[in-house]
């Protein structure tokens, strides 16, 4: 028995001396990727997320990280770029992320310091350019230089980046390095969410559908902080795998990653969700589902809506061309979850003056002071002033006063005044923006034949007395700040 032992010991032995037993241990060391994250000076930064989108890290006291990488679902390796640290360019030598390769174990990274304190910092947000061809290039020009002019008061004191909300083609993929080069222009760190229209066509499944997006920006999904407030871009345009089809949803393999990137944010901290189509149009698809929108909201929203339930959170959404907030709510309180849903920067698809819901084309400008927000809608050519717009009896809604504010939500008081006295509270309705109507009544002079007018749920109403020798409205946001309107 003594002599068979040895033997097999000795065998053993001959085994790892022949390379046996390193085989094993490379096959394990191939699972595994590593590197250190370092800011501009060469200094170690601890406490960086990393991850392929699978697995979730943090940096230790040296910079250093090692996690297991997914073959399989894993295409990158990012950062998520940390408080007191500029947003990481999604290209070239500061680049958050880099490509996942089977020859490569080792992914370095340099995040420079913010020389901005960014405990107060202003995020401009906007949705939709849609670029489809060379032309809409010359007024996307036109409403990227309005962006910059308005910026430019504030981008060098406090720290100012931009948030682009996907569709930023119409399919025409080429055009990235066009837009994003323009958009270089209005001089702010700019960070990306894939929409729908970005998608590549025409595959057998969803895991095809980011390929393009991603050779020119990087992960569809990701996230990144910036003072007390954590950033969350989320791909939720789920491709079905027939021609160009797709409904709102947020696959598992997102929702698995975010659970593990959300266990690295404090409580305390503000949550905003960055994603391209809308979780919600309003309460009643909150209530039930419908089949007949599963493609302009998340379908999987009442998962979502719990897995964030723990923070304030704020989600920013486009898709719609619309303007349109919404107050959600949930267990930390009424307003511990609202959405945006931002207007279009290209309006109507680049035809006529404003969106299908009569809003201005145009960005919101938000202000983060820690983690608590103001923010305000800017309409491209017009001054931050321009929050609405009045019809007196017009003759789309004969014997009313009638007021557009396109960035209300409940907290706003909407009053009614004739010859100095209020006459009432304005009442809000769902209806059709008399300018929106006229300009898209026929799609014929337009290049894209679906333009149409949508009812918007930010009108108000109050009864026209045409006695009265001065109308006015007076519109006080959740703010406090004070528009008046007369006819």
């Amino acid at each position: 028995m003594k002599k068979y032992l040895s033997t097999i010991a000795l065998v053993c032995l001959c085994l790892v001396s022949c390379g046996v037993g390193k085989q094993q241990n490379d096959v394990q060391d191939e699972s595994i990727i590593s590197g250190y994250v370092r800011d501009d000076t060469g200094k170690a930064v601890q406490n960086v997320v990393v991850s392929d989108g699978v697995s979730v890290t943090l940096s230790d006291a040296n910079g250093y990280y090692q996690m297991p990488y997914d073959r399989a679902s894993g295409r990158f390796v990012f950062v998520s770029t940390p408080s007191g640290y500029r947003n990481s360019s999604f290209r070239g030598e500061h680049c958050y992320y880099q490509d996942l390769t089977a020859d490569k174990k080792t992914y370095d990274f340099t995040v420079v310091k913010n020389p901005l304190d960014d405990n107060i910092h202003h995020p401009v947000v906007f949705a939709d350019p849609q670029i489809s061809d060379t032309l809409d290039l010359v007024p996307f020009a036109q409403r990227v230089e309005d962006m910059k002019e308005h910026v430019a008061g504030f981008k060098d004191k406090e720290y100012t980046f931009g948030i682009c909300l996907g569709d930023i083609v119409g399919w025409q993929h080429p055009l990235y390095p066009r837009i994003s080069g323009k958009l270089d222009e209005v001089g702010i760190d700019i960070r990306y969410v894939m929409g729908n229209h970005d998608m590549t066509n025409y595959g057998r499944s969803f895991e095809t559908s980011f390929t393009e997006y991603e050779k020119f920006f990087g992960p569809a999904y990701y996230s990144f902080n910036v003072g007390k407030v954590h950033y969350v871009v989320l791909d939720d345009n789920f491709y079905v795998g027939r021609d160009y089809f797709y409904i709102g949803y947020l696959d598992e393999v997102q929702l698995a990653w975010l659970e593990k990137d959300l266990s690295y944010v404090p409580k305390d901290h503000k949550l905003v969700l960055c994603m391209h189509i809308p979780t919600t149009q309003g309460k009643e698809d909150r209530d039930r589902f419908r089949y007949d929108i599963i493609g302009d909201n998340l379908c999987n929203k009442p998962a979502f809506y719990r897995m964030i339930s723990d923070w304030d959170a704020l989600i920013l959404s486009g898709h719609m061309h619309t303007n349109t907030n919404f107050v959600i709510g949930g267990p930390r309180g009424e307003e511990s979850l609202m959405e945006h849903n931002i207007g279009g920067f290209c309006g109507t698809w680049w035809c006529g003056s404003v969106c299908v819901d009569g809003c201005p084309p145009g960005y919101k400008v938000y202000t983060f002071h820690g983690s608590e927000a103001q923010w305000y809608y800017k309409g491209c050519g017009y001054s931050p002033e321009y929050q609405a717009k009045c019809y007196f009896d017009h003759e789309d809604y004969p014997g009313l006063a009638v007021v557009h504010v396109w960035d209300v939500d409940p907290a706003w008081k909407i009053e009614y005044w004739e010859d100095g006295k209020k006459v009432c509270d304005m009442e809000r309705f769902s209806g059709k923006d008399p300018v929106a109507k006229a300009e898209f009544a026929d799609p014929s002079q337009y290049k894209i034949p679906w333009v149409t007018c949508f009812p918007s749920p930010n009108l108000f109403k109050a009864p026209y007395n045409p006695q009265a020798d001065k109308h006015s409205v007076k519109i006080t946001d959740r703010f406090g700040k004070i528009y008046i309107l007369e006819d």
